[in-house]
């Protein structure tokens, strides 16, 4: 690995700050900054309080869900997820909340699979991703603007549509491959 003492010749010092869109999810930002070579230059980039997604492991697979993401213009697979309610809160108690509120499932073991920054170039969203186990059905309480299907899928399905490319959605990826690693070292 690099020696991070290397790292301060790469640092950019800010100089301005503005809020340039306030939303329900994100603020977008424009900073003013300085380069290590002494030029200054803009930083857009998107201020987001983080979320939570959560490998939820059934007896017979993997908790999924099919939701239409906007963006995408299209239903995707995804685990469940949810952004965090305000940049303090705790990652899993919000994962606990977003397990409960989407799928209906309460779990007995949770298991950390650390943190993922889907896209450094341009926000400061972190996914805390979690491995569920020991799950206990119950009922959903969805948010009134949300419309999603809950399904189980075997894990070696999961595992192959992830490499077939059938599955493109980062957070699922990555959590999921990681739980399989954990899983699988036990």
């Amino acid at each position: 690995m690099v020696d991070s003492a290397d790292d301060n010749a790469l640092l950019e010092r800010t100089l301005e700050s503005e809020n340039v869109f306030r939303g329900r999810l994100l603020d977008v930002y424009r900073d003013k900054v300085v380069l290590p070579n002494g030029e200054v230059s803009i930083r857009e980039y998107i201020r987001h309080n983080g979320a939570v997604c959560i490998v939820a492991q059934a007896k017979d697979g993997i908790i999924m869900e099919r939701q239409f993401r906007y963006p995408a213009g299209r239903v995707v697979w995804e685990v469940p997820a949810g952004k965090l309610e305000s940049s303090d809160e705790d990652p899993l108690e919000a994962a606990k909340r977003e397990l409960r509120e989407e799928t209906g499932y309460t779990a007995g073991k949770w298991t950390s699979l650390g943190r993922l920054m889907p896209s450094v170039a341009y926000t400061t969203e972190c996914i805390h991703m979690f491995l569920a186990e020991d799950l206990v059905p119950g009922s959903r309480d969805l948010d009134p603007d949300e419309f999603l299907n809950v399904y189980t899928v075997p894990n070696s399905e999961l595992y192959d549509e992830i490499n077939k490319g059938l599955i493109d959605d980062a957070k699922t990826i990555a959590a999921v491959l990681k739980s399989k690693i954990v899983l699988e070292s036990r």
